[in-house]
Order: C-alpha cells, then structure tokens, then sequence
C-alpha cells in the first residue's frame, strides 16, 4: 500500500513540475513506489527487474536533460524550451526513447515488461488485489502524461527560448 501511494503521490507531483530535472526527480520517486509496491506483495523479481530497467532510462533521460540544460546556459525551466529537436535532434530522439521506456511503451521497451510484471502481480499475487492494480495503472497513465508532457515542452511546438540565447544553442 505504502508503495502504491508512493507510486501515485510522487506521480502527480511530477505533473505540476516545469524544472526538467524536477520532472525526473519525481519521476524516480514514483518508480520506486512501484519497486516497492512489488516487494509488498512478494514479486522481488520484478522488482528487482524495475530497478535494473528503470537505471537504464533514467540514466538516459538525464543524460539528455543535463544535454538541454547545458546547450540553454543552465536554464531548467521546460516553459522557456520548445523547438529543440531540430538544434539538438540525436538529444531529442534519445530523450523521447528514454520516454517511451519510463512510460512501458507497449511490447518494444524493457520499462513495459518490468511494470507489466509489477503491475499483474499487484493483482495475481496472494497479496494482491484489484486496487493496487487501478492506482498502478493509473500511476503509470499518469507517468506517460507528464514525461511525454516533458519531452513536448522541450522538444516540440515552437521555441519559446530567449532571443538573446537562441543562436546559442547548438
């Protein structure tokens, strides 16, 4: 249950975050509300699995937003991004596979199979039950919201970068 609450509190605080690091940080807090909520109901390997998944597309994803901090001269703040992906088109394509992991994109990403896992043996396990699996559902929508979010705001629509930093930008 603790896990569970953890997976969804720290998920919709990630929502109402605009600092890309913050997005993240949170982000990793929910995560492991999802390792623990295996562990409460007995899926230690699944949980250890998330854990090993989920180092490999968080370390990708603040690769890139370290990327994108650096390339705006330190500014975090994703409302003053946008339009990223045409200066910095390798950093906006790994990002948005670092998020299609971390939002267990269906079939093609470790991050499905890990939360896949997690998520049916919310319910299955002898621990389990039907509202575990809801919030972790519900928790996961949420994580695909704000990161995809993260990845619109940064990348895509128009630039809203400062014209005094715009030829800046590599």
């Amino acid at each position: 249950i603790v896990g569970c609450a953890t997976a969804l509190f720290a998920a919709t605080i990630g929502m109402a975050q605009n600092d890309i690091k913050r997005v993240l940080a949170y982000s990793t807090v929910s995560q492991l509300g999802y390792m623990f909520m295996a562990m409460g109901v007995g899926a230690f390997t699944a949980g250890i699995f998330h854990v090993m998944t989920h180092a490999f597309f968080k370390a990708l994803l603040f690769l890139g937003s370290g990327s994108v901090i650096h390339a705006m001269h330190h500014e975090q703040d994703m409302q003053k991004m946008g339009g990223l992906i045409k200066r910095m088109p390798i950093t906006g394509y790994t990002y948005t596979i670092g998020a299609l992991a971390i939002s267990g994109f269906p079939l093609l990403t470790a991050g499905f199979f890990s939360k896949d896992e997690i998520l049916w043996q919310s319910y299955a396990s002898p621990l389990g039950n039907v509202v575990l699996l809801a919030v972790g559902v519900f928790a996961a929508l949420l994580t695909a919201f704000y990161m995809f979010r993260s990845v619109g705001l940064t990348f895509f629509g128009a630039s809203r970068v400062d014209p005094h930093l715009e030829h800046h930008v590599k």
